[in-house]
Formats: structure tokens, C-alpha cells, sequence
């Protein structure tokens, strides 16, 4: 049962990493992230709304991550609700000022970026799942064997290119998110020793099973089974 707690602690705690990255990327007033710029050029083609776009583009990274051979966990899915509801939530609360001047912003885009990197760290090291775009870059460091830092460089910018070809707007915050997100990433991954390449996520059904039995052991241990 500790095992459990502490393992959706440190979910949610990424979670909520990730949110509060988002937040400060979109209170710099800089400009939209590599991912929206492609989800505003998706939208300028298609009639959809940003919104739309983006959960129409996570659907289909995740079927890519399957047939990359990425197991789909719980954390997959948590991640694509829980992440918008704790987004939404900050937004709402008003805890992060809106940046006034350039100095500002740029400082809380790199601090977006760091949170969003522990963020990834805490949620993608609990072993069950990853986000649709964060799978999309272990999938491909393991398949590739080069590291987060370039894997994740190469797929920023592939979908900014894309999305600036189809009218998406970019500018600096934009161009910044892309030269450091890799990096940022990486070395939080350093830091705390997690070898992305090493790590087997358990997939859906592996993921209920895990929690059964950390269930079972606990009341065994409770009866003293």
C-alpha cells in the first residue's frame, strides 16, 4: 500500500510540475510552444480549434508510440486529463502573473521549462506510462539509442517547421523552447540517475495487477499472512 501512495504521489506531483510549467510557458507572453504552434497550424487547414487539435494529434502519437512498441500505461492516460484539470486550476487560482517585459518572460520560460523537465522525470520514472508526446521521445531514444537531449531537439523542431509551413506563429519564446527543452530534460533526467533507456513501463492491465498486489500484500501483512 506504501508502494502505491507513493507512486501516485509522485505521479501527481509530476502532474502538477508539468501544469505549472505550462502556466508560466503561457504567462511569459512569448509565444506558443512548438507543439501549439503545429496544433494552430493543424487548425488554420483544418477548421478545428487549437483544442481540438491537440487532443486529435495526442491520440495519434500514442498510436505511434504503440507501434513503436511503447507499452501504454495508466499514467498514459492520467496524463491527458489531469495534467489540463491541474492547468486550468492554476489559470483559475491566478497564482502566476502575466509578464509585463521581455527580462521577465524569458526568465519564466527557462523556469517552465526546468519545472516542466522534473515534471517529466517524476511522472515518466513512476513506470506506468508515459504521455503521448513524452513516449513518443523514450520510444524513440531506445529505438535510436541517442540521447533524450538530441531525440527530443529533433522532435521540437520537426513539429515547429511543420506547423510554421501550415501558418502557425512563431516567435521568440518559441525558437527558445526549442534550442533548451531537450537539454533541460536531460539534465533533469542526470540529475536524479534515470536512465530512460533501462526503464519498462507496465502497461494497462500490468498496471492494475501492480495495484492489486500491493493491495493483497498489504492486508496480508495487516492478518499476519
Amino acid at each position: 500500500m506504501n508502494k502505491i501512495i507513493s507512486t501516485i504521489f509522485k505521479l501527481l506531483l509530476g502532474f502538477v510540475c508539468c501544469a505549472f510549467g505550462t502556466v508560466m510557458a503561457l504567462q511569459s507572453n512569448l509565444g506558443l510552444s512548438p507543439w501549439d504552434v503545429f496544433h494552430q497550424g493543424l487548425s488554420n487547414i483544418t477548421g478545428l480549434t487549437i483544442g481540438q487539435m491537440s487532443i486529435t494529434v495526442g491520440i495519434i502519437v500514442v498510436t505511434i508510440t504503440l507501434l513503436l512498441k511503447l507499452e501504454i500505461g495508466l499514467g498514459t492516460i492520467a496524463n491527458m486529463i489531469i495534467i489540463g484539470m491541474f492547468t486550468d486550476l492554476i489559470i483559475y487560482i491566478g497564482i502566476i502573473p502575466k509578464s509585463t517585459n521581455l527580462i521577465s518572460g524569458v526568465l519564466m520560460l527557462i523556469g517552465s521549462l526546468v519545472t516542466m523537465s522534473i515534471g517529466s522525470y517524476l511522472y515518466i520514472s513512476c513506470g506506468i506510462g508515459c504521455g503521448p508526446r513524452d513516449g513518443l521521445m523514450v520510444a524513440l531514444v531506445r529505438i535510436t539509442g541517442k540521447s533524450v537531449r538530441l531525440i527530443r531537439f529533433l522532435i521540437e523542431l520537426s513539429v515547429l517547421i511543420i506547423g510554421f509551413i501550415l501558418g502557425g506563429k512563431v516567435v521568440i519564446g518559441t525558437l527558445i523552447t526549442v534550442m533548451a527543452v531537450g537539454y533541460c530534460v536531460q539534465v533533469a533526467f542526470k540529475i536524479f540517475k534515470f536512465d530512460v533507456k533501462k526503464l519498462k513501463h507496465r502497461n494497462i492491465k500490468e498496471s492494475f495487477v501492480f495495484l492489486s498486489e500491493s493491495i493483497n500484500s498489504k492486508e496480508g501483512e495487516k492478518n499476519g499472512i
